[in-house]
């Protein structure tokens, strides 16, 4: 038994014994395990909610033509910018519903005096120390996830080597006696 089998079979018979439901679950979108998930916790909202004008104003941008995440930002398939993970994203939509002041921030910055992607940028910039290990936890959630796909992915694949072989193995037929 290899640890990709014990994680999904422990995974699953975790997740159908426990009741609290999975963050990562869209059936849960407004729950209190969720905004854990994603970081929202009282000395983030504390801490976000002493932010100010100023602060976002005078925060030392890079240059344009890069990332607020330092390089160049990952593009979509339509060749358009994503400068934010999934993560961060549900992270900015759980908090602008949470803490009004970054929501009526924001408004008063973008578009008049920083753009969207420069706002979040200089956000996740000064809250660092209070998400990244709420971000580090997703991304390796993330990546357990997927190799226990692939790791179903290829057993899957095996299985049906073994029967596509055993359909093209001629078989003795056992000859009948005549009578």
């Amino acid at each position: 038994m290899d640890f990709s089998s014990w994680f999904r079979r422990n995974l699953t018979r975790s997740s159908e014994n426990s009741k609290t439901p999975n963050p990562q679950t869209k059936s849960n979108p407004k729950g209190e395990d969720e905004e854990q998930f994603y970081g929202i916790t009282e000395p983030l909202i504390n801490y976000a909610k002493s932010f100010t004008f100023d602060i976002f104003k005078n925060f030392p941008l890079q240059d344009e033509e890069e990332s607020t995440f330092g390089g160049e930002a990952p593009r979509t398939s339509a060749n358009v910018r994503k400068d934010l993970s999934e993560w961060q994203e549900r992270h900015a939509s759980l908090l602008l519903s949470k803490v009004k002041e970054i929501s009526q921030l924001r408004y008063m910055l973008c578009p008049r005096h920083l753009k969207e992607r420069q706002f979040w940028g200089i956000y996740f910039k000064l809250v660092k120390s209070y998400v990244v290990e709420y971000e580090l936890r997703a991304i390796q959630l993330e990546k357990l996830r997927k190799m226990a796909m692939e790791n179903e992915e290829s057993s899957d694949s095996s299985n049906s080597w073994e029967v596509e072989m055993a359909e093209t193995k001629p078989q003795a037929v056992p000859e009948h006696p005549t009578l």
